[in-house]
């Protein structure tokens, strides 16, 4: 699954909101029709986890931590204890539970980021915090992608400059 792009939305009285059709668009591609909503770790936003990739990440996860360490079992707990299940609505909408909605400020306007494999549900009063200016953006991926250890794509046919 690749999520991709930003969409603004509203939520309606009880909560709900439409998902992005490119984003119902790639979930119902993939067979994914079971969601996980958490509050980010480290934003104040909603993560949307198709089920596939939330047992992915609990999985890794749980391989990382001793089950018999007091200091790892509280991390886990708290990770899966802020998480609920969800589904979308037949019509393509998502039930925010107003606990999820109070953790990440979300009044009515939010907006949907794609990361890839999550999708993001900002408030929209905030959706300036998750983005660094273009500038510092260049910089950043000059230095991550730029550096000495990258190789040029060949192109097909041609090697060793013949």
């Amino acid at each position: 699954m690749r999520f991709l792009g930003k969409t603004d939305a509203k939520l309606d009285i009880k909560g709900r909101v439409f998902l992005p059709a490119s984003f119902r668009k790639e979930l119902q591609g993939s067979g994914a029709d079971r969601l996980v909503l958490r509050k980010d770790v480290f934003n104040d936003c909603l993560v949307v986890y198709p089920e596939s990739v939330w047992n992915e990440q609990m999985d890794a996860l749980r391989r990382k931590l001793n089950r018999w360490n007091k200091a790892h079992q509280q991390v886990f707990r708290q990770f899966v204890s802020e998480a609920e299940m969800v589904q979308l609505d037949a019509s393509g909408r998502l039930l925010i539970p107003k606990r999820c909605l109070q953790v990440a400020n979300i009044e009515q306007d939010v907006q949907f980021v794609g990361m890839g494999d999550t999708i993001e549900i900002w408030a929209k009063q905030n959706t300036e915090q998750p983005f660094m200016d273009a500038e510092l953006f260049g910089k950043s991926l000059e230095e991550l992608m730029g550096g000495d250890d990258f190789e040029e794509p060949q192109t097909e046919g041609k090697e060793d400059g013949k």
